[in-house]
């Protein structure tokens, strides 16, 4: 069977399962499979081994499952970069990658120590590492399989030296000051976990997603412990949920930090919010 067959039939086998991305997938499985990139893959067609096609068939059956293309392919792009991913970790939002700019412009010329709050596959504090040479990091994790995950990615991307990873919350850290405290907490109001897709709720680890009854019960503490762990000029990002700013704007003031910048989504919702200590 050659590629253009195997491509629609995966296609039409999502699409009839309600898949609205079924070309796309089928597109990225295969390209996955064969080992080259989806872009090479539309332009070269190629007589596919039965090997590789039942393989080819097995994964277009789990993603019919709503199962997440990332965890299927064990990968998700981030700022250019693809970061390991599996069951364990939350997978990597466009949204997230907000937060990165300000950051690198912020201490491009210092030599930055920070703190990341809640990793996941890694994406935030690696992205800052590998674009700010002089930086260095520790990132905590409240979930071990969590951070065995972003430790192969550790590893993939050669930080050892500039990071470390620990199994840990933010409320019980305390040995350390650092320039930058970032985290992307879980911010979903828990009664409205069952109403999102079935690809997020039957699939991502809900305890990096459900933030309790508000969905701020994550971000409060964040906010409580930086005051001890921010040196006098640190600054603390967040990113946080839809329609959260007036609500985190008043946590963040009663705990004396001031919002310094904020910046919005591609929906022109608040989306990361930089504050420091009053």
């Amino acid at each position: 069977m050659k590629t253009f067959e195997l491509i629609n039939l995966g296609s039409n086998y999502l699409k009839d399962r309600s898949i609205l991305s079924s070309r796309l997938d089928s597109e990225i499985i295969l390209s996955h499979i064969i080992g080259i990139s989806r872009e090479r893959l539309l332009i070269t067609e190629k007589d596919i081994n039965q090997d590789k096609i039942k393989e080819f068939k097995s994964l277009i059956y789990r993603r019919s499952k709503n199962e997440p293309i990332a965890y299927i392919i064990k990968n998700k792009e981030f700022r250019s970069t693809k970061f390991f991913v599996n069951k364990d970790a939350l997978i990597p939002r466009p949204e997230t990658e907000l937060l990165i700019d300000p950051i690198i412009s912020i201490f491009k010329r210092r030599n930055l120590f920070f703190l990341d709050v809640g990793i996941g596959t890694g994406c935030i504090i690696f992205s800052i590492l590998n674009e700010l040479q002089h930086s260095r990091a520790i990132g905590i994790d409240k979930s071990k399989q969590t951070i065995i995950c972003a430790k192969k990615n550790l590893t993939d991307f050669k930080l050892k030296n500039r990071a470390k990873l620990m199994h840990r919350t933010a409320e019980k850290f305390f040995a350390y000051k650092f320039d930058l405290i970032v985290s992307n907490p879980p911010y979903i109001v828990n009664r409205d976990f069952r109403r999102l897709s079935k690809d997020i709720t039957s699939y991502e680890p809900r305890s990096a997603l459900d933030g309790g009854n508000d969905g701020l019960d994550v971000l409060r503490k964040v906010i409580y412990k930086s005051r001890s762990l921010l040196k006098t000029d640190g600054i603390l990002a967040l990113e946080i949920g839809t329609g959260q700013f007036k609500q985190v704007n008043k946590i963040l003031s009663n705990n004396k930090f001031k919002i310094k910048k904020i910046i919005k989504d591609y929906k022109n919702n608040i989306r990361c919010i930089f504050s420091t200590l009053l």
